[in-house]
């Protein structure tokens, strides 16, 4: 009996326990360098939608050839790399979007564990990113 009895205390007091309080959820406004760039969204979008590829190398080859929609430049891209691309881009019509961070911070977005220079898109799928192109 006296086991009975403690057994039903104890569910007792659990019952008995208040009720936890719900913690408030409190939204903070981001700064400026949290905010998300939107380079950074259509670059994200273009490479899960579209079609694109990766390097210097391929991008100087597909605006030699035309074959690109647009080009995505890093920040730290080398100065010899940075003026083919855009020597070969402008004759070809073809727009780019100066991406404001490195080539590591690129291949991030990218989704890649690789630094990447020049992001050649053929096809943009669902992204914007030729909007925010300089011809």
């Amino acid at each position: 009996m006296a086991e009975e009895d403690t057994a039903e205390k104890e569910v007792k007091e659990e019952k008995e326990e208040k009720p936890k309080k719900k913690k408030k959820v409190v939204r903070r406004r981001k700064s400026k360098k949290e905010r998300e760039n939107p380079a950074t969204t259509a670059v994200r979008l273009a490479v899960e939608s579209g079609q694109v590829d990766f390097g210097a190398r391929t991008g100087l080859v597909s605006s030699m050839l035309g074959k690109a929609k647009g080009f995505v430049v890093a920040d730290n891209t080398p100065k010899v790399i940075r003026d083919k691309v855009m020597d070969y881009a402008g004759k070809s019509d073809i727009p780019v979007v100066e991406f404001e961070g490195s080539s590591m911070e690129l291949g991030s977005v990218c989704g890649r564990p690789f630094p990447v220079s020049v992001l050649s898109i053929y096809d943009e799928g669902t992204s914007n990113i030729l909007k925010l192109a300089k011809k």
